[in-house]
């Protein structure tokens, strides 16, 4: 791929810069926390801050975020940040240059304009109290479930943000009032932080009556409501018309990498720009420099490969979705991606120690399980809010099957975790299907996330797929993917310097397949056995 730079109609004059006083942040806003790091010119760390927020349940399948508690969390970590880079000694108040926002994807907010209160919590990205609706359309459109797909990449499901909003709209009244009176936005999680950001009066003083911040989002946040145009990188008309949804509600959509406002007075970081905005794992991605043709995993709550196809939109045929990688400035090129959901993955680890006891924290999972050589027979699949890709089956449910009296807590541990990497190898199959490919040989998987701190888990990883896994030295390629962004459209990087791989390699980590290829067959063969038990177990009373 041939790096592009690209021209600005007012360009941006940033102040002079140094080595020792120039800096760039990242809000990095995950499902269950929300960080701010700030960076060095050099890409290192020089002060962050992480605060976990409340997850709300309020039935089976059901999970929700207080989009003014996020907010609250981004407040908070922005200034403990800055306080513990401060007291380091760098001059971050005189140095911040600039910021960049990422994101977890589809999780949707509905707010009014004219108050700036939230008009029902934001439904989180994994709920599936969507799913009546999903068949609804399915079984009304032309095309059922694909119907979609050719304009967004997109099939129906209850994991993109259109279908949350129609929730919202056919289910409370304040919404449906809203939007018939001109008062609702919409948007998902980058829009409401930089809709605030940027001026939402609320932000500032909880007395206040809101004054409108602007009303953006990126491409790639874009790219996963079902509602933009893959190809065009607008709003798609014909899919709002037929779904009901005003274009009024929604958010201007802009490039990746570009100067979208200043953050306002009375915020940590006031009159310092956003420049960078990216949903997670399109920050990983270019966290990871993943050019044409190149994949990584993270592994958080979920987990996502993404692969980069470059300037191709492809329309899966086996289970994927087309997406943006990203797009690194407004007349730069758009890269697009492959990619592969998986609901369940370090939340499965969450699982372990919340809901079973088996482990205290979730860096014991890997001690446990190395207690064993392998797991026993026993296969779990996280199922707990249905597959994802490649399967799309909303109505499974967790499974463990192959248990027997030799089973203990440390073939569970270990089964946990494998069902981390059957998923991921699941999507990479998938992947080489799409492409005309049928093995993983000459292929490496570029990893990052909180999870791939574990090795025993990065071994797996590489022995199911039976190609190398490469973890970098900093695993929160999300946090430095938004910095990336950000740092290129004030002119703190160039393009050549992000994809650089000279240092990049020198500290990375690669995991090589030792598993015989008979035995990796055959526990696949019995990975696949053990999903589709897990198929149409969704208990619809609840």
């Amino acid at each position: 791929m041939t790096l592009t730079t690209f021209p600005r109609k007012k360009p941006f004059k940033p102040r002079k810069m140094s080595k020792k006083g120039t800096f760039v942040g990242s809000i990095d806003q995950g499902t269950t926390s929300t960080r701010f790091i700030i960076y060095d010119q050099s890409f290192k760390a020089i002060g962050s801050h992480q605060t976990e927020f409340t997850q709300i349940f309020p039935q089976a399948g059901w999970i929700e975020h207080n989009a003014m508690e996020i907010m609250e969390t981004v407040r908070v970590c922005m200034a403990k940040a800055i306080d513990k880079a401060t007291a380091d000694g760098h001059d971050v108040d005189n140095g911040l240059l600039a910021i960049g926002v990422t994101n977890q994807r589809e999780t949707t907010v509905v707010w009014s304009k004219s108050t700036g209160r939230p008009l029902h919590n934001a439904i989180v990205w994994m709920d599936v109290r969507t799913s009546a609706i999903c068949r609804r359309l399915e079984e009304q459109l032309p095309g059922g479930k694909q119907h979609f797909q050719d304009a967004c990449g997109l099939p129906i499901s209850t994991y993109f943000s259109a279908m949350k909003f129609l929730w919202l709209l056919e289910n409370v009244d304040a919404v449906k009032k809203a939007v018939e009176s001109g008062d609702a936005l919409f948007g998902t999680i980058d829009s409401w932080l930089i809709w605030n950001l940027t001026g939402g009066c609320h932000s500032v003083d909880p007395t206040q009556n809101a004054v409108s911040g602007l009303h953006v989002t990126d491409v790639s946040n874009a790219s996963r409501t079902m509602l933009m145009n893959i190809k065009t990188l607008e709003w798609d008309k014909p899919t709002l018309e037929t779904l009901g949804i005003p274009i009024e509600i929604l958010p201007k959509i802009v490039s990746n990498s570009e100067i979208i406002g200043t953050v306002a007075k009375g915020w940590p970081t006031a009159n310092v720009p956003i420049a960078g905005c990216l949903g997670d794992q399109h920050a990983a991605m270019l966290g990871q420099a993943c050019r044409k043709g190149e994949a990584k995993s993270t592994y958080g709550t979920g987990a996502f490969i993404l692969l980069n196809t470059g300037d191709e939109v492809i329309i899966s045929k086996h289970g994927l979705l087309g997406t943006i990688a990203y797009k690194l400035g407004p007349n730069a090129p758009t890269n697009y991606a492959l990619e592969g959901s998986i609901a369940i993955a370090g939340a499965a680890v969450q699982w372990l120690r919340d809901s079973l006891g088996i482990i205290k924290t979730a860096p014991e999972t890997e001690d446990l399980a190395k207690q064993v050589d392998n797991s026993g027979g026993v296969y779990f699949v996280p199922a707990f809010n249905g597959l994802f890709a490649p399967w799309w089956k909303d109505d499974a449910r967790g499974a463990m099957v192959g248990i027997t009296r030799f089973t203990n807590k440390s073939h569970i541990a270990r089964a946990v975790l494998e069902s981390i990497c059957f998923q991921a190898n699941d999507v990479l199959d998938s992947m080489h299907k799409e492409k005309g490919g049928a093995t993983n040989e000459g292929f490496l998987l570029r990893v990052d996330g909180g999870a791939s701190a574990n090795n025993l888990l990065m071994q797996i990883q590489a022995d199911l797929m039976g190609c190398p896994v490469v973890r970098p030295a900093d695993i929160e390629t999300t946090a430095i993917g938004a910095a990336y962004a950000a740092g290129l459209a004030v002119g703190v990087w160039t393009e050549d310097e992000i994809f650089s791989t000279e240092q990049r390699q020198a500290k990375e980590t690669t995991f090589r397949p030792i598993l015989k290829e008979e035995q990796r067959k055959k526990k696949l063969e019995s990975w696949y056995k053990a999903v589709t038990r897990s198929f149409d177990l969704a208990d619809l009373s609840l």
